[in-house]
């Protein structure tokens, strides 16, 4: 299931993980500046990220203000305002609309796996897909072992954060996360074609 063009992907999220306490700071900041320009200024000023080096501060920033300009203000608000649950699924929510790799991976790769009743995540699942995309997306096949190696931990990260992966064999197992109420309204007045992204299956979201 595709949501944009075949373009190269956007590979920049190994600056953050999901940090759903972080991304709301960045929503809040903004949200109380009104324009991005000066919520950007204000969170590196005050190092709200609490960052160890100025730079690391700019690329945390950067990453997570890009994730969170694609939600809508239904989702802003619940990022800033719900319980740690929402927070995370929206997190996961701006990351998918984001970063389409990873999109790519929890709608083609975890999906099927669950749908043929295999919840285990292998090193292999994560290879097949990362070298079939790498014959489309340049981007993936021009990478260096440990940028890939980094792309795999921190996806992985994002997974476990969002609750689509717990504890278990190989890379983990996978899971479906129970989506509240509110957050459900949220998507569907969104786009429906991000419940893939949580592991919903297509006839679940033609509903």
């Amino acid at each position: 299931m595709q949501t944009r063009d075949q373009d190269e992907y956007n590979l920049s999220f190994t600056a953050a993980s999901l940090r759903p306490e972080l991304a709301r700071i960045v929503a809040e900041c903004y949200l109380s500046a009104g324009d991005w320009d000066s919520a950007k200024e204000r969170i590196l000023r005050t190092n709200a990220l609490q960052r160890r080096s100025s730079s690391s501060a700019i690329r945390v920033e950067r990453e997570l203000r890009q994730r969170i300009q694609r939600l809508t203000a239904d989702e802003m608000a619940l990022l800033v305002g719900a319980n740690a649950d929402d927070r995370a699924a929206i997190a996961w929510l701006a990351t998918l609309k984001h970063t389409q790799f990873a999109f790519d991976f929890a709608a083609e790769v975890l999906r099927e796996k669950i749908t043929i009743h295999d919840p285990v995540l292998r090193p292999s699942d994560y290879e097949t897909f990362v070298e079939g995309k790498s014959l489309i997306h340049r981007s993936l096949s021009q990478l260096k072992p440990s940028s890939k190696s980094k792309i795999r931990q921190v996806l992985m990260l994002m997974l476990f954060e969002a609750g689509l992966l717990g504890k278990g064999t190989g890379l983990g197992t996978i899971q479906r996360p129970v989506l509240s109420t509110a957050v459900l309204l949220a998507i569907n007045r969104d786009s429906r074609r991000w419940l893939a992204g949580f592991l919903h299956s297509d006839a679940e979201i033609g509903r």
